[in-house]
């Protein structure tokens, strides 16, 4: 199923355990933990394609970039390429899995949701009749996967994975905002720069003029997508980032202070405060100290 190498938090690169190039697979939790060690999916790693996850047995959590979700049948699981995460007790749940590479979806628009955006609704509680619904989405893509690879329906699949996203997208969620297409293009835009930039510049104005449009334009296409304006996401990406290499490098602080752009450890030390009202250092040790 994966490629694995080791660069701090474990980066993992989409591989289906039967070689096809096709972009989608499905498989259950059974298949990744009796292919992956245990020690391996309980520390933090983060992979370059989506991972959807369908709970049917058991009970526990998963955490997804530091926030634990519950794990119990009917639970829905989306992790996303980047974010980091790992599993309590593999082997204490039973679900299925639908893997997926960032380019394998059709062109949602501003009617899917937000296939690259860290922050969006990763957990779900689904019941009947949505539970049955994202059930049968998931075996027909299952069903269509399994042919031979020179006849399989590429297209189908595609359309197949949307039906599903699309389903998944009206499930309940803590937060909902919904943007038109124009200002849905522009905070897509800002995203991707975000992820390529969030270690360089901290700068609303640096992304606006990047993007070719007005901190302010900018500013509203970011509140009507998240409810925040795009300052508040640059800071909020550039904390995941530190919280990410404190928790699972032992990288030294000043240095993961000057990789995320702080020359000076003190400058660092008084940004991660000011957001996360703590200390790099104690946070650190809070992520080492078992719970």
């Amino acid at each position: 199923m994966v490629n694995q190498r080791q660069v701090g938090v474990r980066q993992i690169g989409y591989r289906p355990a039967d070689g096809c190039p096709v972009g989608i697979e499905v498989v259950t939790l059974a298949d990744i933990t009796g292919r992956i060690p245990v020690r391996a999916l309980t520390s933090a790693h983060r992979a370059d394609f989506h991972i959807l996850i369908l709970i049917t047995a058991g009970n526990g959590h998963h955490e997804i970039d530091f926030v634990s979700h519950p794990a119990r049948p009917g639970t829905l699981l989306w992790i996303r390429p980047g974010q980091a995460h790992r599993f309590h007790l593999p082997g204490h749940l039973e679900g299925r899995v639908v893997l997926f590479t960032a380019d394998f979806p059709p062109d949602l628009g501003g009617a899917g949701p937000r296939l690259s955006d860290w922050r969006a609704f990763p957990c779900w509680t689904a019941t009947a009749p949505d539970l049955t619904v994202i059930s049968t989405a998931i075996d027909q893509i299952a069903a269509e996967r399994s042919a031979p690879a020179d006849a399989m329906p590429v297209a189908l699949l595609r359309h197949l994975l949307a039906v599903l996203l699309l389903r998944i997208d009206r499930l309940p969620a803590e937060e909902v905002h919904h943007v038109g297409s124009a200002t849905g293009e522009l905070f897509g835009r800002f995203q991707a720069e975000l992820e390529r930039s969030h270690a360089i510049t901290r700068s609303a104005e640096h992304y606006a003029a990047r993007l070719g449009y007005t901190v302010k334009t900018l500013t509203r296409a970011c509140v009507a997508a998240t409810g925040h304006p795009a300052k508040h996401l640059i800071d909020a990406r550039v904390v995941l980032e530190a919280k990410r290499l404190l928790a699972y490098t032992d990288t030294p602080i000043a240095d993961i202070g000057r990789r995320l752009g702080f020359p000076d450890p003190t400058n660092f030390g008084k940004f991660f405060t000011r957001h996360t009202d703590t200390t790099p250092g104690t946070f650190r040790q809070a992520q080492k100290t078992p719970t």
